[in-house]
């Protein structure tokens, strides 16, 4: 009988990853993997390195020790660029372009996902009717939602979400689950930082908790 399963690698594995700030750990040695289909939910108070543990995989932040891997092959700059898409705390968005020049500009930058138009991704983050509007005169929660349209249109398996719940409703709560449910189903992964606030994804979820104070 034939074993499938490790047939394929993780989307993403690290083994012993270490990073530290001025000589002070920050987090590790952490090892873990996500597979294509599930999400990794990231959680641990203020200070405890979710976030740099996020830069650190998407290629912003140099680990101190360890080993990433993505497909099964060492990560690298080119391999990131392709296979890697990252929400973080700050909106990536040009404030003096409208919403959906922004979304042109940045598909552009990082490719496009297939069957999916700028458009009808304002209309599924609600922002339909917001095309012509610049992304300064949004609200912190449009500017998020602005984002996830972003990060729906990339064509990257792999899902770096920094606090993605932060600065929305509930229906935009709402809206980051689907979005999660649906990349997961397409084959994609995804890793979700949390300090607790908020209950995890209803997806195939894998944890991983860093200690620490604010």
């Amino acid at each position: 009988m034939t074993d499938f399963s490790h047939a394929h690698p993780p989307l993403l594995a690290a083994r012993g990853l270490t990073f530290t700030r001025n000589d002070e750990p920050v987090f590790g040695p952490l090892d873990f993997a996500v597979d294509a289909g599930e999400a990794l939910l990231v959680q641990g108070g203020n200070g405890a390195g979710k976030t740099t543990l996020l830069r650190v995989l998407a290629g912003l932040l140099r680990s101190d020790q360890g080993d990433i891997d993505i497909d099964g092959r060492p990560a690298n700059a080119s391999q990131r660029s392709h296979a890697i898409a990252y929400l973080g705390h700050l909106p990536a968005l040009k404030a003096d372009l409208s919403t959906l020049e922004n979304l042109h500009f940045l598909c552009g930058l990082h490719g496009r996902r297939a069957r999916q138009m700028p458009g009808n991704a304002l209309a599924m983050v609600g922002l339909g009717g917001y095309e012509d509007s610049l992304a300064r005169q949004l609200s912190a929660g449009q500017k998020k939602r602005l984002s996830l349209a972003r990060l729906w249109l990339s064509p990257a398996p792999l899902w770096l979400l920094d606090e993605p719940y932060a600065n929305l409703d509930l229906q935009g709560i709402n809206l980051v689950n689907r979005m999660i449910s649906a990349h997961l189903r397409g084959g994609g992964a995804a890793l979700v930082t949390t300090h607790g606030a908020y209950a995890a994804p209803p997806v195939q979820t894998r944890m991983l908790h860093l200690g620490g104070e604010a």
